[in-house]
């Protein structure tokens, strides 16, 4: 018991080094114990308590998961939530006609009644969280298989969960933390109905697009505004005419004093994954595979999407989500790459690993038990190489980039059903459902002559790039030789497929046969796609084991090599904080970036002919009046700025928070210089780049006129 209390408490450096402050993302529940002298010496005025508490209102209280992909945070005691615009573009992109363009023109409820309801959007509460590692850890130990040790941690963390829910409506997740060597229990409570309430125009919320994205200086005001309902007793609820604005148990009052370099500020959100214990493998996996598979997938599909968007209205409102989304992580594994190289991280991988193998090697019973953990993980990662390689691509090419072939695969489980249980009229119809609300949505955001272009370019993307071994076997009907088969063969399976329109695909769920997706050429490729997926990823799970093993000892040995050290855990999409400071930083010789921008720098970046960076008239008319009300300084209209706090994918739209616990920005970004920054913390490059909030305000008050937002919420002059 004692090794495992110092494995909760002594949170260790994974490179051997003692940290910066402003490195980590840190448990809230131990920020009391490990960071809380460090915050208040940087200018934290605020206690532990302030932050994460269970029986009093807390800042965490105002922090809240925005579906599973963001963080937002409570600004009113009305519930309303800002996030960035980018977590909430799928929202404004499904209101969004040609009629009413959202997109183009922003939105704003002006009243409560015209605030839109988004069904699939919910809010996520963390209540509390608890070290269950003593009641796990206890059950296990290194005589037994990584698949029995699985096993028995899964068994122990469901009872762990049902007991701590107690028969509410909470919900609770028992996370691996410090690769299977910690275990946290987190309580959650998940709020259904939430609804649009304001967004500026894309040319404000996505100022720069895929050209400024994830690059510093930024002047982008990504941020849109939601609201919070629950049912007339505060309680979660599905959406009703008689839910009321939810009375949140803390809301950020907003500060308009803003910030200066060197400032404290601090990060809640919900990051979403790093991998800082990475050996120098699995980083070469990312350069050699994972990256370069994704980027060529998705620059080729996006080329292609793009140029149907620019060319229809309504084509570009269809895609406009599905383009973001994937440009996003396209150009995030370019900067990845770049910054690995850069940094000569595989490199200095290499280095830790040798003073890992070094400090096992003066301890025989260290050897004895930490001495194999490279060694597997290494070949672990040599063998799976060329079924990654496979997997990479399959995965990327049919169930990300061809559409048709995606959605048809969702038809499976009716197709099974259908063979197995055809006399179940009530699991029949609950199938028949909930593929019904699929295609409903599918179809809404589906242009058919777009995926007829991307489908064959993907296909023989594919079959260029995979060994043959690899290929699905409709390959075989292909003639592959010719310059046109691709097109002539998807050609023909769009134009007999029951899933090429909504009106087909309604007529076949109104009559559901298992003849019919057996006849159908899009259901045939689905089905060759994911047997050969199945086949790629049962032979991946053959080096699970060892990896696992091999990672669970590496991590456990670095946490006893540095015991005297202070570290933190790898982000897992739960609750943590990065505390530093308001940064500006020199990327390279002779170049200084400064740590704020400023409205001045979106009218020199305008280009009206670029759709990237045109600028609304109304902004540069109130630019032109230096109209900026109470949320100008000095004649200038601050926009964005930059902080060294330890973020990553997930924490956007967290709140930026000054040392008294005001809201200052909303954090939205990282920079390129550091895009290596999930595998390893760059101390002089790093930088969260940040949307003030005054510009935010000045936008929503000034430029949308919706004044009435403003006056909910609690301003600090």
């Amino acid at each position: 018991m004692k090794k495992l209390i110092c494995l909760s408490l002594i949170m260790t450096s994974a490179f051997g080094q003692s940290l910066r402050a402003d490195e980590g993302m840190w448990l809230l529940n131990l920020i009391n114990t490990l960071n809380i002298d460090t915050m208040n010496s940087m200018g934290l005025k605020l206690s532990a308590d302030d932050i994460y508490s269970i029986n009093e209102g807390s800042l965490k209280d105002a922090v809240v998961m925005l579906g599973n992909f963001c963080t937002a945070e409570v600004v009113s005691e009305d519930g309303l939530l800002f996030t960035n615009h980018h977590c909430g573009f799928d929202a404004i992109q499904s209101h969004s006609t040609v009629e009413h363009n959202y997109l183009e023109d922003g939105f704003w409820a002006m009243n409560r009644s015209d605030e839109l309801p988004n069904p699939d959007l919910t809010v996520t509460f963390l209540r509390r969280i608890e070290d269950v590692t003593g009641l796990i850890m206890g059950r296990v130990d290194e005589s037994m298989s990584e698949e029995r040790r699985t096993r028995i941690i899964e068994t122990i963390s469901d009872s762990i969960t049902s007991a701590s829910k107690g028969g509410s409506e909470l919900e609770a997740t028992v996370e691996s933390l410090y690769g299977g060597n910690n275990y946290y229990l987190f309580v959650y409570e998940t709020y259904k109905d939430v609804r649009l309430v304001g967004a500026p125009p894309s040319s404000i919320g996505k100022f720069g697009y895929d050209t400024d994205n994830w690059v510093w200086p930024r002047h982008t005001g990504d941020f849109s505004i939601f609201r919070i309902y629950s049912d007339p007793e505060g309680k979660p609820a599905e959406y009703s005419e008689d839910n009321v604005p939810l009375k949140p148990l803390h809301c950020f009052p907003i500060s308009l004093k803003g910030y200066n370099d060197d400032d404290f500020a601090m990060v809640l959100g919900y990051p979403g994954s790093t991998d800082r214990y990475m050996t120098s493998a699995e980083v070469n996996e990312l350069i050699d595979i994972t990256n370069p598979i994704r980027v060529q997938v998705r620059e080729l599909r996006q080329e292609i999407l793009l140029e149907d968007m620019l060319a229809d209205e309504e084509v570009f409102i269809k895609y406009a989500d599905k383009y973001s989304n994937s440009s996003n992580y396209w150009k995030y594994s370019i900067g990845q790459n770049e910054g690995l190289d850069d940094l000569n991280v595989p490199e200095e991988k290499e280095r830790q690993e040798k003073e890992f193998l070094s400090w096992i090697g003066q301890d025989e019973a260290r050897q004895q038990k930490y001495g194999n953990a490279l060694h597997l993980i290494e070949r672990a990662v040599e063998q799976r190489a060329p079924f990654e390689w496979a997997i990479q691509y399959a995965y990327e090419s049919f169930f990300t980039a061809s559409e048709i072939i995606a959605f048809a695969y969702e038809s499976y489980i009716l197709y099974a059903t259908l063979m197995t249980n055809p006399g179940d009229q009530e699991m029949l119809d609950s199938v028949v459902t909930e593929l019904q609300e699929l295609g409903d949505k599918f179809y809404k955001d589906y242009n058919l002559d777009t995926d007829m272009k991307v489908t064959p370019a993907v296909m023989r993307l594919y079959y260029e790039n995979v060994p043959s071994e690899w290929h699905p076997s409709f390959y075989s009907s292909i003639k592959t030789d010719s310059p046109d088969g691709f097109e002539k063969y998807t050609d023909k399976m769009f134009r007999k497929s029951l899933f090429s329109s909504k009106e087909s695909f309604d007529a076949f769920l109104a009559d559901p046969k298992a003849s019919s997706l057996e006849k159908d050429p899009a259901f045939r490729v689905s089905m060759m796609v994911l047997n050969t997926y199945s086949d790629l990823y049962n032979i991946l799970e053959n080096f699970d084991a060892g990896y696992e093993k091999g990672h669970r000892l590496y991590v456990e040995g670095l946490l006893e090599m540095n015991e005297n050290g202070i570290s933190y855990p790898d982000a897992n999409f739960t609750m943590r904080l990065t505390y530093g400071t308001v940064s500006d930083y020199d990327p390279r010789d002779a170049v200084h970036y400064d740590y704020f921008t400023t409205l001045t720098g979106v009218m020199e970046k305008e280009d009206s002919a670029n759709f990237e960076f045109a600028v609304p008239e109304r902004l540069k008319e109130l630019y032109d009046n230096k109209d900026y009300g109470i949320y100008g300084v000095d004649g200038t209209m601050p926009v964005c700025f930059i902080t060294n706090n330890d973020i990553t994918g997930g924490n956007s739209g967290s709140p930026v928070i000054d040392g008294e616990g005001n809201l200052i920005g909303l954090a939205f970004d990282g920079n390129w210089e550091a895009m290596s920054g999930d595998v390893i913390y760059e101390e002089e490059l790093q930088r969260c780049i940040c949307v003030d909030i005054r510009y935010v305000l000045f936008i929503i008050d000034k430029y949308a006129g919706a004044s009435h937002l403003v006056k909910e919420m609690k301003l600090v002059q």
